[in-house]
């Protein structure tokens, strides 16, 4: 993968914390018997605070608010059974972050003094942006992004297969079942930062494996209005499939300028790129003729998970007017995780920000009940990320307008690629 960017990233987000003071002002304490810790920032004693930083307003709010929505869901389910420990509540404390990293970054110095940590941070550009703060803070968080720079962070709880794995297994199907050969025009149209390198470096990874080659490369800035030029010259390519990173307001606009160009290739979309409202619009047809959604979990309400059932009785119970919607489903799986991290640590006596990451490094295998693969934790050097990907097909009279293809397979190359770590 290139590092240009995220060095930039990085180092612009060095000089913010050096502004706000570097480390952070951890309290200490946290230290008491198994099973009983003391309070320590966060926690009182009886109430677990937790941050969360997601953009719940501008275009990718599509995203934040249902994923913010799982995470409050999990934990409503579990204080009413008597929350962490069967003992000890869960408080959320929110904030926007808009899907921009320099804001990210001030709402995380905002609320850092008063969680113990976050379940959740959306977005690859925002997570590296804070991921300094988070070391020199000795604080744990749990990325909404799948990038696996991710797995071997131990300041960051990842949930679900990388962006690299889902791109991968997505080539995979194209050949083996999509009716795609090595020889076929195979092309990437992907956003021009870490989060659309992350998903090029996946189809990198499969040409070598598969013996294909990239014909064509398109990249793009978040929030692009006309995307004409990149469509043209996908078309004149003579691109045949095309794998897509981006996130829905500008796939919208990138799908609906292919469908007006009569430009029909074999899509496959990285699992931002969807959301539930495209199975009403106007580029439905063209959704359903022409667009793979590679992601994860399964279709809404498919009882043959077991994971599914309950979450869908949850949400009908903690909040009923939320529609379906597999963003949903990973805040949720953002707060199982979390969990696990907060109930080893209350197991080990110690809510401090140490007692959290040591809890973290020591947890074991984490099973999502199917909505995920199951994550091997541990020690970040050695965590296994789950190496399977669901296909979905887009279909309206679904509940959120997936059906699924083919569930939680995974290929012989994605149990090939090597997770390392990276100099950030």
């Amino acid at each position: 993968m290139k590092r240009t960017r995220i060095a930039a990233v990085l180092a612009a987000a060095t000089l913010v914390l050096a502004a706000c003071g570097g480390a952070g002002d951890d309290e200490g304490g946290g230290g008491g018997q198994a099973g009983n810790p003391g309070a320590t920032t966060g926690f009182d004693g009886t109430t677990i605070k937790l941050g969360v930083l997601s953009p719940l307003s501008g275009p990718v709010a599509v995203i934040g608010q249902p994923l913010t929505s799982g995470n409050k869901v999990w934990f409503d389910a579990l204080n009413a059974r008597g929350g962490v420990a069967g003992k000890y509540k869960v408080e959320l404390v929110q904030e926007d972050t808009q899907y921009r990293p320099e804001v990210a970054v001030q709402q995380y110095n905002k609320v850092k003094g008063d969680v113990v940590a976050f379940t959740q941070l959306l977005g690859t550009p925002s997570t590296l942006a804070v991921l300094p703060q988070l070391r020199a803070d000795k604080m744990l968080a749990a990325p909404a992004s799948l990038d696996a720079l991710w797995v071997r962070e131990e300041n960051l709880l990842p949930v679900g297969g990388p962006y690299q794995v889902q791109s991968i297994n997505a080539m995979d199907h194209y050949l083996t079942e999509g009716g795609g050969t090595k020889d076929s025009r195979i092309c990437t149209m992907v956003q021009d930062d870490v989060y659309g390198e992350a998903g090029q470096a996946g189809i990198d990874f499969a040409a070598k494996h598969y013996g294909f080659t990239v014909a064509n490369t398109q990249r793009f800035k978040a929030g692009t209005e006309n995307y004409a030029g990149q469509i043209g010259a996908l078309a004149g390519a003579g691109c045949q499939m095309v794998f897509l990173t981006a996130t829905p307001t500008d796939a919208a606009k990138i799908w609906g300028t292919a469908a007006q160009a009569r430009f029909a290739p074999r899509w496959y979309g990285q699992s931002p790129s969807y959301t539930s409202a495209f199975a009403k619009s106007a580029i439905a047809p063209y959704l359903q003729q022409y667009v793979t959604i590679v992601a994860e979990g399964t279709e809404w309400g498919d009882n043959s998970v077991p994971g599914m059932t309950e979450m869908v009785n949850r949400k009908n119970q903690f909040a009923p007017q939320q529609e379906p919607d597999y963003y949903f489903a990973f805040g949720y799986n953002q707060a199982r995780a979390m969990t696990a991290v907060l109930e080893k640590a209350v197991e080990l006596g110690d809510l401090s920000r140490d007692g959290i990451l040591k809890a973290s490094s020591e947890l074991g295998t984490v099973s999502f009940d199917g909505l995920a693969g199951d994550y091997e934790y541990g020690p970040a050097d050695t965590r296994n990320p789950p190496r399977s990907s669901t296909l979905f097909k887009v279909d309206p009279a679904k509940p959120f307008g997936l059906a699924t293809l083919k569930y939680n397979f995974s290929s012989q190359a994605a149990q090939q690629y090597q997770f390392t770590k990276a100099n950030l």
